[in-house]
């Protein structure tokens, strides 16, 4: 990691509210901006925040989330994602967010990322899933 990354670091994304962020279980006329996609718009903008602070052969993943969802922003209107590293202790950033549209505040949080060697990490994914495979292959031995 980059000795670039500091506290009070901050980004601001404007995300349009489209069909694929909004909800339709209560039908068209109340398609509003899911959670899901609050969290999801969250996450990206921090790791894309903490990404220009890495190395190539780094990433981030994320490690716990907590955004509370304050209020309904209609499906084509935008929202704007603020992100702000709130703590640097080694490779775990914790970072404070705020969801906006053009009335209110429809979301805070706080979102906690760890720096990865993404090498690494891959080498770990696979022999996890190589493990799971075996694990669920029939016993042999006929018993």
């Amino acid at each position: 990691m980059e000795p670039t990354l500091h506290t009070g670091m901050t980004t601001t994304e404007h995300i349009r509210v489209d069909d694929d962020r909004c909800i339709a279980f209560m039908g068209e006329a109340a398609r509003v901006y899911s959670t899901p996609s609050m969290v999801s718009d969250v996450e990206y903008a921090c790791l894309r925040l903490i990404q220009k602070h890495l190395t190539k052969e780094q990433s981030s993943v994320g490690m716990h989330v907590s955004i509370d969802h304050l209020a309904p922003t209609p499906a084509g209107c935008e929202v704007e994602v603020s992100v702000t590293v709130s703590a640097v202790d080694g490779r775990k950033i914790t970072l404070d967010a705020r969801v906006r549209d053009a009335v209110e505040l429809v979301g805070r949080g706080v979102h906690v990322r760890y720096v990865i060697d993404v090498l690494r990490q891959t080498r770990r994914i696979q022999e996890k899933a190589h493990r799971i495979a075996h694990q669920n292959q029939p016993d042999e031995s006929g018993a």
